[in-house]
């Protein structure tokens, strides 16, 4: 599970936001009513969902953009070559182009307590950290400071826990995470590291034809079918067949600088519906049933395989397409389960009701006049107690986040007869 995520100099944020995902020590009758919303790993109390409110541009998408890149860095860069720039950009305002950007998440996995950073440029890896806590204290594993000279042995630090660190060391370039080459060199730790990220950090729903949604679909049928029931769907049946395509693929030879274009076959999966109306008419998912259907879907296979293995999910602008009830029933489900986690942007203001959320999983970004993104919390207003009308006083502006769209009849005159 996730405890804390700390991000500096991406996108939009320009000074370091925190993403606390600790329960905070909230004593009060509506909290009570919610324990399920927290899980107990070992002596902390984590919280499963987190909610990011913000007007539009706000930032509250590049907060989860900046989480994504990171996050996949972790098990992309040991396939970095020497031209590769980085897929981010750093804070564009106040000379923060040129200085570092940073990532430090604090994260439970095998029952081990883990604090993982790294800092780069759009070019280049400048450090990277990683610490533990075997025994409750934390320990270092090893560091890493690309300023310190040109020898590995200058540039890394290491204690005994990974086996011949130097020899994966030798065969990382500034191009490349640590812990993405140790990992693929076999070595145990930075392995559980790669692991976290590539298998318990799912950065977003599956698509139809998503590799891992044929075993998906095998896997959770019958409960798939009881959640679209669940949600008021009238589904009573799904089929999955594979049909051929014809496509076009280009093959290019970057020695001769010539293209080639095939006809190609590709394979996709056919989803086939039947309702409770006739369950004997068939109906093609794509073609004849909602976007919300076809979302809820999609939605549904993620969130069943995400809460089966207590895996975390990342989404943004989760009511797309979706009914408030529907958000609303799928971050129960969240909180219905063991140890999965849910972290996701929303405009849903139904959701901002303190006997169906606790206020340390509401946060808000708000965009400063500079152009930087800030992050904080409900938690963070101590004068706002739980009696109060949280979507009243956020739609209000008392927590700014929101929008001051002046759309006086003026205005709007003005705007419609502007030569």
């Amino acid at each position: 599970m996730i405890l804390e995520i700390r991000l500096r100099n991406f996108y939009s944020i320009k000074e370091e936001v925190i993403l606390d995902l600790e329960a905070a020590k909230i004593n009060t009758e509506r909290a009570r009513n919610l324990s399920n919303h927290i899980s107990k790993v070992g002596k902390r109390e984590v919280l499963k969902s987190v909610a990011l409110y913000g007007a539009n541009a706000s930032g509250k998408t590049n907060i989860i953009k900046a989480i994504r890149f990171c996050a996949s860095m972790v098990y992309n860069s040991h396939n970095h070559n020497e031209n590769v720039v980085f897929n981010f950009k750093p804070f564009k305002f106040d000379g923060f182009s040129h200085q570092p950007s940073t990532f430090i998440i604090r994260f439970i996995a095998d029952g081990i307590e883990y604090e993982y950073s790294f800092s780069l440029s759009q070019k280049s890896i400048l450090t990277e950290e990683l610490y533990f806590y075997p025994k409750g204290k934390r320990a270092k594993i090893f560091s890493r400071d690309e300023s310190k000279g040109e020898n590995k042995s200058d540039i890394y630090d290491f204690t005994n826990v990974i086996s011949r660190p130097m020899d994966v060391a030798a065969n990382t370039s500034d191009k490349t995470l640590f812990i993405s080459r140790a990992s693929q060199m076999d070595r145990k730790i930075p392995k559980i590291i790669f692991n976290f990220f590539f298998s318990q950090f799912i950065l977003g729903y599956s698509g139809h034809n998503s590799p891992v949604v044929e075993g998906l679909f095998k896997k959770f049928k019958p409960q798939l079918l009881k959640g679209l029931q669940i949600a008021d769907s009238d589904i009573v049946d799904i089929k999955m067949r594979k049909e051929k395509r014809k496509g076009k693929n280009i093959d290019t030879d970057l020695l001769s600088n010539t293209a080639t274009i095939k006809d190609v076959e590709n394979e996709a999966l056919v989803f086939t519906t039947y309702h409770r109306a006739d369950p004997t008419k068939a109906f093609d998912m794509l073609s004849e049933e909602s976007t919300g259907t076809n979302v809820l879907f999609a939605t549904m296979l993620t969130i069943l395989d995400v809460i089966t293995n207590n895996k975390i999910l990342l989404i943004d602008e989760i009511e797309g397409s979706l009914h408030t009830e529907i958000v609303e029933y799928i971050v129960n489900l969240f909180h219905a389960s063991e140890h999965a986690q849910l972290i996701f942007t929303t405009h849903n203001t139904n959701l901002l009701d303190l006997n169906k959320i606790r206020k340390d999983q509401i946060y808000f970004v708000n965009k400063l006049e500079n152009g930087a993104s800030e992050l904080y919390s409900l938690f963070d207003f101590k004068d706002f107690r739980d009696g109060m009308d949280a979507e009243k006083a956020y739609l209000q502006g008392r927590f700014d986040a929101i929008p001051y769209v002046n759309d006086s009849v003026s205005n709007l005159e003005s705007l419609l007869h502007e030569s």
